[in-house]
């Protein structure tokens, strides 16, 4: 899945029509392939966008859950954490492809 697009569901405060208006942009550029679409794909691109914002919005009001809800800026910390981790570990295999081109 798309590492842009991140859980909206159970959170405190509940998401926002932005948010969902933003994870529905972050599908259809991926599902699409295009981040800009042309001129003749513009407005095609804007109704799969809102109509999937639209669909997202309806999913989360719906949604029941019997756990209580988390909270937005510690589940954003556990993502920064995640993200600084793969960075890292991509970091670390570069150096040693480049130390073993050199030792070459």
């Amino acid at each position: 899945m798309c590492r842009n697009i991140v859980p909206l569901h159970n959170f405190e405060p509940a998401a926002s029509d932005a948010e969902c208006h933003d994870a529905a942009l972050q599908y259809v550029r991926k599902i699409s392939g295009m981040t800009r679409p042309s001129q003749a794909n513009r407005e095609v691109f804007d109704r799969a966008v809102a109509e999937i914002a639209h669909a997202t919005r309806h999913l989360l009001d719906d949604l029941v859950s019997a756990v209580p809800p988390k909270d937005r800026e510690e589940e954003a910390e556990k993502r920064r954490a995640r993200s600084a981790d793969r960075y890292e570990a991509l970091r670390e295999f570069q150096e040693r492809k480049r130390a073993a081109r050199s030792a070459s």
